[in-house]
This record gives C-alpha cells, structure tokens and sequence, in this order.
C-alpha cells in the first residue's frame, strides 16, 4: 500500500509539472521577470511567500523534476544571500531525502533481486565509510543533485545519515548558486552582466569543484592521519621497500628526479624474478629444449640421440645466468646511481617513519615524506594434512635442493596446472624425470581459452608429463602425494615433489597490520596505487592485479611519480594492455580478452585465426604447432580486441599486437606494415590479411569485374 501511494503521488507531481506547463517558470528569464512582482509581495507576506517558495522547492526535489538549480538562483534573487541559503538549504535536504525514500521504497527491492551481488560491495563500503563518501559525492557539483538522491536509495545508508551529511554537503554549492541569484536580480542593463559582483559569482560557480576537492582532500587527510603525528621535517623525500622490479624502478625513478630516496631489501636484489622466478627458469626451459632437439633431432634430418644431462652442471648453468644477469640489479649499480641501498629488514612505524633492521646488527629510523611497499610475492603453500613434513619444494626453494643432485630427481609430482607448474612439468621431463602433474581442474591453463589448454596438455604429454587434470591432492604421506578423483583415491610416489599453485603477496612482517594500511589478498590501493595513507604508494606483486615482472616495473612508475608529485597531478594506473606470456615450448602469449573474458563480459566479438603450419618460416624451422588469434568487434571494425598467438616465439609476435592495442591502431595497421620475410613477425601480417578478406567488400568487387570485362572488350 505505501508503495502504491508514493507511486500515485510522483505521478500526480510529474504530470502537474507538464501539464501545467511549470518549466516554462523555472528558467533565468522567468525569475527576472517574476523578481520585482514577487519582490513587492515578499514584503508585505514574506512568511507566506518564503512557505510557498519552501514547500514548491520541495516538491520539485521530491519528484526529481528539473529546475532545482534555477530555483536555487531564484531564491537569491527573490530572497538575499543569506535567507536564499537558509530555504533553499533545508528544502533541498527534505526533498532530496524524499526522493531518497521514494527510490528506496519504490525500487530497492527489485535492484537488490536482480543487482544484489554487485550492491553488496557498494554496501559494505557505505557501511564503513558511509557518510564521507556521501559528503564527498555532495560537494562535487558535477555529479547531478537528483542522481545522488535516487541511487542512494537503492543502498543500505541509513535515512538520518542521508539527511544531515547531504544538508552539509550541500550547503557550499548551495551558497555560491543563491549568491549568483543575488547578483542576477541587480542586473538591469546589458552593463550590468559585465559587473564585477556577478563575474565573481559566476567565478564562484566555476571554482567550487576545486573548492570541494581541496575541502574533501583535508577533511580525509585529517581522518586517516588521526592518531599520528607528522615530523617537521624529513630524512627522505622516499623510501622503498623491497628491491624486486618493482621497487628497483620505483627507486630508480626517484633518484633520476634527484629525490633522496633509500632503497632496503632483506635479501637478494633483484628480488623473485631475477633469483627464483623468471631468470633460472627460463635458463633451466632453455636447457630442456635442447635437450628435446637432441632427442628428436631426426625432425631436422639429423640422428636422433639419447641427450646425457649432468645436472649438477645443467643447474650451474642456470645459476651463472643468473650471476650474469646479478650486476644490473646490484647494490654497487644502483648506489653509483644516487640510491640509498640498505640491506635489511624494514618497518614502518607511522606514515612517515620506517625502522631498518640492518643485516649487519645496526638499526636505522628514517623518516619519510613517502613510502612505496614492493614487498613482492611468495610462494602459496595449500593446508594439506602431511605436507609441512612432505619435505616439499616451491619454486623459490627447488633451485637450491637442485644445485646439490647429481642427475635429475627421478620421480617428480607437481602440484599445480597454471604458467608455473606446466614450465616446470615440461623443462624437467625434458631434462629425464618422470613427472607427473596434478591440476584440480578440468584443465591446464585454466585462464586461456580451451583449445589453447588443450594445445599446452598435448605439448606437455609429448614431453613424457603425465597430466592429471580433476584430480584434487588431499594430503601427503611418506614419498607420495594422495589424490581423488571420480570419489577414490591414488597415491603418488615422488623423489621431489614441487607446489606450483600460485603466489601470495607478502602482507605481514614489515608494519602494514599496525599502523592500519588495508590488506586482503593484496595490498589495498586505489587507481593511483594509495593505500588509505595518501603518502604510502604499493607496487607489483604486493599490489596486484597481475603477478608479472612486467606489470610491477610498470606500476612502479606511477606509485613513485604520484608518491613524489602528486600533490601537483597524480596518474592513474593504467591496466588497458597488459600482456603475459607462458613458456612452454611452444609457448603461449596473450593481450587483451579472449573468448572465455569476452563472453563473461558480454563483449560481442569475431574471431580471425592463421594456424602456424602455413607459414613459411615455421615450415623451414619445423616449429609448425600453433596459430594467431585474434578479436575484433563484429561487423568490420579493424579494432583489436585482444590477441592469442601459440607458437615458436610467441612472446616476441605479441608484441606487435600489444604496440597496436596501446596505441589504438588496427588490423589494416599490420597489414600495411612491411614484414621481413621469411620471419615468424609475418604470421601477423596473414592473420591481419584473413580478417581483411573476410571482410572484402563483395559488392564493389563484382562491379570491378564487370569493369575489367568491359575493359578487355
């Protein structure tokens, strides 16, 4: 019944708006026009005019008709700066609440039924922190007054907390629109739209955002930095934690600007990529391709052999890639370019105080102007009964217990079917293991596209992997790893067994949890990489949303250019085209959707395909297994939704794709750029071609060969 009630009542208010004909009065021209009539009738009855004026502004609001911000002007001119902002301030606060209350009892529970998944964080969000975000929607005039009303209707924000954070959250707005209606009704001649009185109005008008922003900036700043107090001055103008790729560039990046800027790392420079992650594993990959060619070296008209594989020496391979590779990220290269490097283990104490544990005994207490976290990843171990005791590895720890075998573990299970499990699963069969890979899903690669997991397990089985897909590890006993799968169970025995399932952002040990900077699976940050501390930026890994190398040298250029300038202009992260890519052999490269992201997006798309085993190169170099792929919207945009390619270097054709998708060029850009042949690069080149045939103009052809026809006579 109430429901019915306020829908009669709106509809009674809308259509006496237009039926009447009611917007013709709410307009500049019409309130000068009314302004000396209703001028003299204010003085002999202003109560009744004022009530009149309120009860009229209120309906209005109510019902979210247009002319709220002509009535706010009007009342300036009909009623003075300061009882103008006095009606007007509170009329809007009932009406908006009305409004409020209208959406809520009208449409909440309908967009709760439907949306109610996507309100939830919206709601939480409003629960925490409710009332600022309120007031700080309210002091942006952009934002339309009647949308603010309706929207946070369908929210959980109680009826009270709507009503008096929007009465003062409007009330700047609401100030400078009266005065400019106090300024309006002076005007007589067409002089008097040049007086200095209405240009600053109107110069009002224009600043309030910024106003707004700087009001809303301090009352946030005061808010989150409760509790701390700021030095006077500062040791820092930053200070890094962590010197993965992250870190190393944000550090970088801070010393070139010639900011004093101390750069600590608890243990290896060059942090997971360059020591356990990226660097050795591509060298051990490396290894066991060669060792595949050995092996299968009649594919290339050569005698097949048995590779040897000495993998103690194999190991001391990749380490020295690793040691070669050392000096780039070193102490002694990044102090010979400005940077403080401590080794150590950081703390910070408040927004502005990080505490050093030295490695060698001492400790530092440095104070900062800012902070950037790029504390990186590490390995996430799952909770299975016997594993602590299973004398499992990781990829952070298997390169040492490598370095001491003298062949290859015999027997390895391998826990995991993304990026990281299918490289070691392939390298080390490769190498002579007999591996087996356990992958809980339905399929390895999970986040590709089902022919590409297919591709990868058939790969991968070539190898000599015995890939277990939907097979679920439940624990470990002694030398095997049990797991279900169709509801019974199977031991299998290992010589080593590596988890591979993913990496977690280290969350814990350096000061976040005291001081209050919000963690979850990462390090909580907005679009300009904050946390909730405007001074303290994270990058990378820690950070999220990608766990690539890539990505965080790629964040760290805006969490140190906002940490370092950003009170003159921050930068948003900027996620539009971020590749990855998989090594196997033949690896995987992607950027932008597929069709597994561009159906859950609902993202219309067609499909262009150029399988490798016609492409000239690929032929010569018997490297045939693969195909480019790629999206673009349907209909005959040339617009490059996102790229596939599986082959023999993958990783280096991507990029092309990835140039192009950055900078917005499309499918016809790649077919006229000139190709070297024969090279792999020209498979773009095909796949840009067999969209453009697709898509040839049928119509103009036909009347091109009735020309050429006529032409031969």
């Amino acid at each position: 019944m109430k429901k019915i009630v306020i829908i009669i009542a709106l509809i009674a208010l809308i259509a006496a708006y237009f039926i009447f004909d009611l917007g013709q009065y709410l307009s500049i021209a019409s309130v000068k026009e009314q302004a000396a009539d209703i001028d003299g009738f204010y003085q002999e009855n202003p109560a009744l005019v004022i009530g009149i004026f309120f009860l009229v502004y209120v309906a209005v609001t109510a019902a979210s008709l247009p002319g709220a911000a002509i009535m706010t002007v009007a009342a300036g001119a009909f009623f003075g700066l300061v009882v103008g902002t006095i009606v007007v301030s509170f009329a809007s606060t009932i009406g908006a609440t009305l409004a409020f209350l209208a959406s809520r009892y009208v449409l909440r529970d309908s967009i709760e039924a439907r949306f109610g998944d996507r309100l939830k964080a919206v709601n939480n969000g409003l629960e925490r922190d409710g009332a600022f975000y309120l007031f700080t929607i309210r002091m942006i005039p952009a934002i339309p007054f009647f949308v603010v009303n309706l929207v946070m209707g369908l929210t959980r924000i109680k009826t009270f907390t709507f009503a008096w954070v929007s009465q003062i959250g409007m009330l700047l707005a609401t100030a400078v629109f009266v005065n400019a209606g106090t300024q309006l009704a002076q005007i007589d001649s067409l002089e008097g739209i040049l007086s200095p009185a209405l240009i600053g109005s109107f110069v009002l008008l224009a600043i309030v955002p910024w106003l707004a922003k700087l009001i809303i900036g301090w009352i946030k700043r005061r808010k989150v930095y409760a509790g701390f107090t700021k030095p006077k001055s500062f040791d820092r103008n930053m200070v890094v934690i962590g010197a993965g790729s992250a870190g190393l560039v944000s550090a970088l990046i801070a010393s070139t600007v010639k900011a004093k800027v101390t750069l600590v790392e608890a243990n290896k420079m060059g942090g997971d990529c360059l020591n356990t992650g990226c660097v050795p594993s591509k060298a051990l990959i490396k290894s066991g391709k060669v060792a595949a060619m050995i092996r299968n070296a009649d594919k290339y008209g050569l005698t097949a052999a048995e590779p040897e594989v000495p993998f103690k020496q194999t190991i001391a391979r990749v380490m020295g890639a690793v040691k070669a590779i050392e000096p780039h990220d070193s102490v002694e290269r990044y102090t010979g370019l400005g940077v403080d490097v401590i080794e150590g283990y950081a703390k910070v104490i408040d927004p502005w105080t990080v505490e050093i544990a030295r490695n060698d005994g001492g400790t530092d207490r440095l104070t900062t102007r800012s902070i950037v976290i790029a504390a990186g990843a590490e390995p996430f171990v799952p909770p299975l009964d016997g594993l602590e005791d299973s004398g499992y590895l990781t990829s952070d720890t298997m390169w040492d217990a490598f370095a001491e075998m003298e062949k290859a573990p015999a027997r390895v299970a391998v826990l995991g079917g993304g990026p990281i499990g299918c490289e070691i699963s392939q390298a080390l069969a490769r190498l002579g293991s007999n591996v087996t890979q356990i992958e809980m899903a339905d399929r390895v690669l999970g986040r590709e596209d089902e022919e590409v997991s297919a591709l990868a397990q058939q790969s991968l089985e070539e190898a000599g992997v015995t890939v277990l897909t939907d097979h679920k590890a439940v624990r470990a006993e002694s030398g095997a790893i049990v797991v279900e799968h169709a509801g019974s169970e199977s031991a299998i025995p290992y010589d080593a067994l590596i988890i591979a399932v993913g990496r977690k952002a280290r969350l814990t040990g350096y000061g976040l949890e005291e001081i209050g900077v919000d963690t979850s699976r990462t390090v909580v940050t907005d679009e300009f990489l904050a946390t909730k501390f405007p001074n303290i930026y994270a990058a990378g890994d820690v950070a999220g949303p990608y766990q690539f190398t890539h990505t965080a040298s790629h964040q760290a250029w805006f969490a140190s250019v906002n940490a370092l300038f950003g009170q003159f202009k921050r930068f948003k992260a900027d996620y539009r085209v971020i590749p990855a890519v998989t090594f196997l052999d033949p690896e995987v490269a992607r950027v932008g959707l597929n069709e597994i992201e561009a159906r859950e997006q609902g993202v219309a798309y067609e499909v262009t395909r150029y399988d490798l085993d016609d492409l000239d190169r690929a032929i010569a170099e018997s490297e045939t297994k693969g195909f480019v792929k790629v999206l673009t919207p349907p209909g005959g945009k040339d617009t490059i939704l996102g790229a596939t390619i599986v082959g023999a270097h993958a990783g280096e054709l991507l990029a092309e794709y990835t140039l192009a998708m950055k900078h917005k060029l499309g499918l016809n850009k790649i077919l006229g750029t000139v190709h070297p042949y024969p090279t792999m690069a020209e498979a773009n080149k095909f796949a840009a071609g067999n969209w453009k045939k697709a898509h040839k103009p049928e119509k103009l052809l036909a009347l091109v060969e009735k020309y050429h026809t006529w032409r031969r006579g």
